[in-house]
């Protein structure tokens, strides 16, 4: 008996792999909203006696101009805005039409009062509240300390 190819099966399979190869996929440290991404929320390691510690991100593709108004940790009492030009309060805009970032460097996302040192290669859950998208969760990846 000679086997017979189901040629509608084969050209299924075939749009279905190839379909794979052009969604683009999402990265993990990739937070989707309805108006923009929130890429990679890090903060660097600290040491045990830290009370401190910044949080940069990238606002990407944005497509309504939004706001940063809070955010929750339970690895600390508050957050608060840093910088050189940053009141305590925590509201940041994130523009339509462009890419922002909260970085050290410039204006960052502080973290206050921390309960526990952060660690190399932690994750610990951050709640980002936005005043047009409301709270997301996300996670906070621990980096490397600088060293002067």
């Amino acid at each position: 008996m000679k086997p017979t190819i189901d040629r509608r099966r084969v050209i299924q399979a075939g749009l279905a792999w190839g379909l794979t190869l052009r969604v683009p996929t999402a990265r993990a440290c990739e937070f989707v909203t309805a108006n923009f991404k929130v890429i990679h929320p890090w903060a660097r390691a600290t040491g045990p006696d830290a009370t401190t510690a910044a949080i940069s991100m990238i606002f990407q593709e944005v497509s309504v101009t939004d706001r940063l108004i809070g955010a929750s940790t339970p690895v600390a009492e508050r957050a608060e805005m840093g910088g050189a030009s940053a009141a305590p309060a925590v509201n940041f805009v994130i523009a339509a039409g462009q890419s922002s970032a909260l970085n050290e460097q410039g204006t960052y996302l502080k973290l206050v009062g921390l309960k526990l040192p952060l660690y190399v290669a932690g994750s610990y859950p951050l709640t980002l509240v936005f005043e047009k998208v409301g709270p997301i969760e996300t996670n906070l990846s621990i980096d490397y300390a600088r060293f002067s």
